[in-house]
Formats: C-alpha cells, sequence, structure tokens
C-alpha cells in the first residue's frame, strides 16, 4: 500500500514511520509512506502557506495555492483511483470498520493541516472524504496521519509478527480486548486466572469472549448497542455480570 502525507512537516512523518510495525511494514516492502511539503510550491520568496482568515476572526489558513499544489503533486504519485483525505476536526470520526475498508484502497492521500483549518476551497475541490481521530482538537494533522498510518499498517498482511494479533485486538469483533497476563503467575498478590493455565481452549476462548463482551458493556455500551448480539455473547454477559458485579469484575479470578 502507498500512502502520501501532505504536511508542513514532513520530517515528523518520516521519522515516526521508522519504527515498530511500520518500520518492519515498509523494511518489507509492504507499505510506503511518502511527504509533499506545500512550502515547496509556494510563489513568493518568504515561502508563505499561510493568510488570515477572509471576514476576520483568530488565527490563520491555509493558502489554496501551495496547498492544492502539493496534493496534486502528491497524488501523481499514488495509483489511480486512490482516495484523498484530510484529517480534519470536522470530520467522521474513525473506527475500526473504516479503517478496514480504507485498507481496501490502492493509495491514501493525506493532508495534515495546520493554523485553523483549510481553505475550504481546496477541501471541495481536492478532497473525498474528512476523518476525525475524536472529538478533540490537535494542532494539526500530523499525529492523526499518524494514528490512521498506524492502524493501517497492522492490517496488512504480513506487518504483525502473529497474524492474529490484528483480528483478536479490541474493535475486531466490535468488542473491547479482554484482559490479558503474562509471567509471573502471581503479581503483588494477584494471580493469572486458573483457565488461563488450564491447557482447556475451548474453555479459554469462552472465557476470553465472556471477558471481552463483559468489559465492552461496563466500559463501551454503545458498541454492543450498534450490532446484534447473538446468543452466546447475551448468556456470557449474564454470566459475567453475576460473577463480577464490582467494575470489570478486577478480583483476579475466574
Amino acid at each position: 500500500m502507498r500512502i502520501e502525507v501532505v504536511t508542513l512537516f514532513p520530517d515528523l512523518i518520516l521519522d515516526a514511520v521508522e519504527h515498530g510495525v511500520l518500520g518492519r511494514a515498509i523494511g518489507r516492502g509492504l507499505l510506503s509512506v511518502g511527504t509533499e511539503d506545500p512550502r515547496a510550491h509556494a510563489t513568493d520568496v518568504h515561502g508563505t502557506v499561510d493568510d488570515r482568515p477572509y471576514g476576520g476572526g483568530p488565527g490563520m489558513l491555509m493558502k489554496p495555492e501551495p496547498l492544492s499544489a502539493a496534493i496534486r503533486a502528491a497524488t501523481a504519485r499514488l495509483p489511480a483511483g486512490s482516495l484523498r483525505i484530510a484529517l480534519s476536526a470536522q470530520g467522521e470520526v474513525l473506527d475500526q470498520a473504516q479503517l478496514v475498508a480504507l485498507g481496501q484502497q490502492p493509495g491514501l492521500l493525506l493532508v495534515a493541516g495546520r493554523y485553523e483549518g483549510i481553505d475550504e476551497r481546496v477541501l471541495e475541490s481536492l478532497i473525498d472524504r474528512e476523518i476525525s481521530i475524536g472529538d478533540y482538537v490537535l494542532s494539526g494533522g500530523e499525529l492523526p496521519a499518524l494514528v490512521l498510518i498506524d492502524a493501517l499498517a497492522r492490517l496488512i498482511p504480513g506487518a504483525l509478527g502473529d497474524e492474529r494479533s490484528s483480528a483478536e485486538e479490541s474493535f475486531s469483533a466490535g468488542l473491547l480486548e479482554g484482559p490479558q497476563y503474562t509471567r509471573p503467575e502471581c503479581f503483588e498478590g494477584r494471580r493469572v486466572p486458573p483457565v488461563l493455565l488450564s491447557g482447556d481452549h475451548a474453555a479459554i476462548r469462552r472465557w476470553r469472549l465472556k471477558q471481552a463482551v463483559g468489559r465492552t458493556y461496563r466500559r463501551r455500551p454503545k458498541l454492543l448497542a450498534a450490532r446484534a448480539t447473538d446468543a452466546e455473547r447475551s448468556t456470557l454477559l449474564e454470566e459475567f455480570l453475576s460473577e463480577a458485579p464490582d467494575r470489570d469484575g478486577r478480583s483476579g479470578q475466574d
């Protein structure tokens, strides 16, 4: 998959993608990430990329000329039909289902805005979608762009050490991930639930699903309400609530 990021801070993007899952995906040729700086398309000696908004108001806006030129230059390096996305607080909030759909695209152009925003005419003519990573405001679109890139990289076959990881983590099945444990078996008086030590894979699968359903009900009930709950999940939720009346049932037992 090829991703191009239009940003005033290309080093911020390129330095970040060298590490972890992203770095491995790029090293294996599964993902490529490039950048285009609007400053390279400024037409004055000062490299101006922002100006005051018409009608007054605080802050500055990204000028349309250098930004649109940068978008077109980056688009030219992408496969035909690639989606053009602006990271924006006004966009639809990103979720796992959208990530899966975005992962099917031949390529992505991500526009990381700065200042008070982007001239609306650029959004109207050159952007296909606006996406937000949450209902809060950041200083620019670079961090949201990196969040989106990182989440997409995890869905690329071969990017993770164990392909089960992306299938079993939070949101992949419409549920939060349940509690996880590693050695030692007892830590500060809290023991690993015995079922995880049993070797009974069917019982372990059932326990993990029960914890995932229960944790989702406690912390993000809207996720459960958004989709039909099958008979097994309904039964497991009833069991969870009867066994763990306290918050998340953090007893360290099964």
